[in-house]
């Protein structure tokens, strides 16, 4: 994390906490783009949490610092308080008056400024509420109580929605329900999201930058992809690499897609989709091979120059390659598992140039980013 100052930058979050705070050791800093959803990452007890609220302002650690956007929050010499940093804090478990009827808790909760960000037919609309607006809360769903605080957070016209694990629940169909509603909002509203969770799948389907903890300690920031590169990820079983790439296209006779990103070009089975649209697509490192030739007949049809920037070991029997795709100016991250045996019958070593063959992308649960 070497290279952080504390300066508060015109579109950028700008964090550093370093310290004791509730039995929790923090040694946190990391810049990211005050746009789009940035993902904390790590296991229970990591102290995602406890950077949240000092982020929030809800607890203070001396010495820290925080800005956002060009706003300094927290300071050597300034300490905003919470009601004035307009942070939108959406607990894992949201705390709801029991006797409120949901329209009633839209209007409690709603600034008494004028709309700035979005109004209550608007969140309404956006949340599907119109249903629910005369049901107290003991008659929702989780989902919808989840809803609820979602709206109600932002009602108060928020600079930043820091979400603490807000699809911490077992039954993964309930996820699914409140996952799309995320996405409209990221799709809606200009509100830079802060999603805390130690959930893999949810963060490869939400963010666009990742912070990764461990022990209280930042371990690596930057954008999702990058990230996902990281040995700590990449070591993974389930590592994979998440493309956002652009529909160019549709073969019809073969019913394929075509992605760009880049310079590079992807074909994917999928259903016809608006050309122009942005995707995300997910590879797993297990769903790419490596050759050190161009293949001359193969059924793969996607097909990359790379270069290996890392290997590393995964388990007894096998190795990830991490890849950086040839695809112009600035390359593409991209993650490779093959065994040892196929590691040193290919006399593959950093820095060597190799073919990535790319099994078949999955595409995110709707597709669509």
């Amino acid at each position: 994390m070497g290279g952080f100052t504390k300066e508060a930058k015109k579109g950028y979050i700008e964090v550093a906490f370093n310290g004791s705070l509730a039995s929790i050791l923090l040694d946190t800093q990391f810049s990211v783009p005050a746009k789009g959803v940035t993902a904390i990452f790590g296991p229970p007890g990591c102290g995602k949490t406890t950077l949240a609220r000092c982020i929030a302002g809800v607890q203070r650690l001396p010495n820290g610092f925080c800005a956002i956007d060009g706003e300094i929050w927290q300071d050597e010499t300034t300490f905003r308080p919470p009601h004035l940093r307009r942070v939108a804090y959406v607990f894992q478990l949201p705390i709801l008056s029991s006797h409120l009827s949901v329209r009633r808790t839209l209007l409690y909760n709603a600034s008494n400024s004028e709309p700035t960000l979005i109004d209550f037919d608007g969140v309404v609309e956006l949340l599907g509420l119109a249903p629910l607006l005369e049901r107290t809360p003991s008659h929702l769903s989780k989902t919808e109580r989840q809803r609820l605080a979602l709206g109600s957070a932002l009602l108060g016209q928020p600079r930043l929605l820091l979400l603490d694990d807000p699809l911490i629940v077992r039954d993964r169909s309930a996820k699914c329900e409140i996952l799309p509603f995320l996405e409209r909002i990221l799709q809606s509203l200009a509100l830079p999201m802060i999603y805390i969770s130690h959930d893999i799948t949810d963060i490869e389907r939400l963010a666009d930058h990742l912070v990764m903890m461990k022990d209280g300690t930042v371990t690596a920031a930057g954008p999702l992809n990058v990230t996902q590169s990281d040995p700590a990820l990449a070591s993974r079983s389930e590592a994979a690499i998440c493309l956002d790439t652009m529909v160019g296209g549709y073969d019809g006779r073969y019913g394929l897609v075509k992605l760009r990103l880049k310079s590079a070009r992807f074909l994917i089975p999928a259903v016809p989709l608006r050309p122009g649209a942005r995707l995300r697509l997910r590879i797993a490192a297990g769903d790419v091979s490596i050759a050190c030739e161009p293949p001359r007949a193969s059924s793969i049809l996607n097909v990359f120059r790379a270069r290996i920037t890392a290997s590393l070991p995964h388990g007894d029997a096998e190795v990830t390659l991490v890849l950086t795709l040839e695809t112009g100016h600035s390359g593409v991250p991209l993650l490779a598992r093959i065994t040892r045996r196929s590691f040193d019958a290919l006399r593959l070593s950093i820095g060597a140039e190799v073919f990535a063959e790319e099994l078949c992308g999955k595409l995110g649960d709707d597709g669509m980013r």
